[in-house]
């Protein structure tokens, strides 16, 4: 079995985070809306990496041979962690281990070649000016080929795919319905694992260069400095940051581009601040058909070694996870009874049950068998 992000990891978030963010950081994050983004803009602006030097970028190479871009989480190989690369509940297609691997002159041919550095945000809307260039917050790791495929699209919910990568990111047109209505181009989507480390990415950049992002042009901007995204692209990449929470990953990475930049990503370490800052829409997302689904787990305790779980919705995948993120039982396309479906034979202990339904919600609930 593989270990997935998990509750566990968002919880020891919330336990030992505290002990990584410098004391006082965020002690000039106190309004609401557009003014707390302009207030953290004023605290994360003093990346180092800002010589108009191939040094900079250089030095991302280095970045990513530390161990918080490596495998802990999935295959505990120490290979590179590439978002377009790990399958999550199976066997990774291929994997990157050595720097011998990185993109060079020759290019790549297909998957697995060699990995580059992804600019979340593509270089050409800022002429691949720094300290954008090299700023480790929205430049990823990513198999070359992958990210060629991406190319300067724009995230979003692919409709039809043209192209599907080996652990499903996908190609496409954008899906133009529900949170992601408003657009019908082509758009490239990561796999649901990834979809809020990437809006994370993104929410970061908006913030960051906030002085600066009236200059660009980009299909995901508005031409403000205060949204910045067009409402389409907002409610894509706020979507994405709730349905999946902040990881482990982001946490330890988010300290090592700290360490070698300076600033931090304040919606990391502080999800909270994403609709706090872009309340509007959050409110109608919050009121729309994609909320959360309701989820109903009984007996819970239970003393009879079985659980039964009630959805109103239709159910894509159950997994029971131990506290140590091992995957005990994962169920695919559960068949419900009466909106029911029993899970028996349960060892006593401590679990989480997480529920993924059709429409890509995710639903996690602490279990205890008595």
């Amino acid at each position: 079995m593989k270990k997935i992000f998990t509750l566990v990891a968002f919880l020891f978030f919330l336990n030992g985070n505290s002990q990584i963010i410098p004391q006082g950081y965020y002690d000039g994050a106190t309004g609401t809306g557009y003014q707390l983004k302009t207030q953290l803009f004023n605290i994360i602006n003093n990346n180092t990496n800002t010589n108009n030097s191939p040094s900079d970028y250089g030095e991302l190479w280095t970045l990513f041979t530390q161990s918080a871009f490596r495998d802990q989480y999935y295959d505990f190989d120490n290979t590179l962690l590439d978002i377009y690369t790990e399958i999550p509940t199976a066997a990774d297609s291929y994997s990157y281990s050595t720097t011998s691997q990185q993109c060079g002159s020759d290019g790549y041919n297909g998957e697995g070649d060699c990995y580059n550095r992804e600019h979340t945000l593509p270089q050409s809307v800022w002429s691949s000016a720094y300290p954008m260039y090299s700023d480790a917050h929205f430049v990823l790791p990513t198999d070359g080929k992958v990210n060629g495929v991406r190319d300067n699209y724009p995230y979003g919910k692919v409709n039809n795919a043209s192209w599907t990568s080996s652990n499903g990111s996908k190609l496409g047109s954008n899906l133009n319905s529900g949170y992601s209505a408003g657009y019908s181009g082509t758009v490239f989507e990561p796999i649901n694992e990834f979809k809020g480390d990437i809006a994370r990415c993104l929410l970061y950049f908006a913030t960051r260069y906030e002085d600066q992002i009236t200059n660009w042009s980009y299909t995901m901007f508005n031409g403000t400095s205060n949204q910045v995204f067009t409402n389409t692209f907002l409610n894509i990449l706020i979507t994405w940051n709730n349905l999946d929470p902040v990881s482990q990953y982001e946490i330890v990475k988010n300290h090592a581009v700290y360490t070698f930049q300076g600033n931090r990503n304040p919606f990391i370490d502080h999800p909270e601040y994403v609709c706090q800052i872009w309340s509007a829409a959050c409110s109608t997302l919050a009121t729309d058909s994609f909320q959360t689904a309701t989820i109903s787990v009984f007996p819970n305790p239970t003393n009879n070694h079985s659980i039964t779980i009630e959805s109103i919705n239709e159910l894509d995948k159950i997994q029971l996870i131990t506290v140590n993120g091992q995957i005990l039982k994962q169920i695919t396309n559960p068949i419900l009874q009466n909106k029911t479906y029993t899970i028996d034979n349960l060892q006593p202990g401590f679990y989480f049950l997480k529920v993924f339904t059709k429409n890509e919600q995710q639903i996690t609930k602490k279990i205890l068998v008595n």
